[in-house]
């Protein structure tokens, strides 16, 4: 069994700073990329920045200059600092992470649970 586990989602006002956690645990053998996604109600769900396993990064150009994403691969965490805040950056945010476990040794795509970012004043 692997999961992804977030933490850090909350109120902030407009210009505010957060901090999400996420981690994978399980049986794991091997993570590759993992990433952020947002999801508004009715929409799609949206990439906000990917980090693989060598740490290089890419992100969504509406969030370039604003949020940074990073990991510690001993931990199996991958982190987004988030600055700058605007309302419209209210939705839900999910981690994202390729896993290898060591009962399959197969690719699986893992989401987390989900956290509520809420900019307003």
């Amino acid at each position: 069994q692997v999961q992804l586990v977030e933490s850090g989602g909350g109120l902030v006002q407009p210009g505010g700073s957060l901090r999400l956690s996420c981690a994978a645990s399980g049986t794991i053998y091997r993570v590759n990329a993992m990433g952020w996604y947002r999801q508004a109600p009715g929409k799609e769900r949206e990439l906000v920045a990917v980090i693989s396993s060598g740490g290089t990064t890419n992100y969504a150009d509406f969030v370039k200059g604003r949020f940074a994403i990073s990991r510690d691969n001993a931990k199996n965490k991958v982190y987004l600092q988030m600055n700058s805040l605007k309302p419209e950056d209210t939705d839900v945010y999910y981690c994202n992470a390729e896993v290898v476990t060591t009962t399959t040794f197969r690719l699986l795509e893992l989401w987390g649970q989900g956290t509520l970012i809420t900019v307003s004043s």
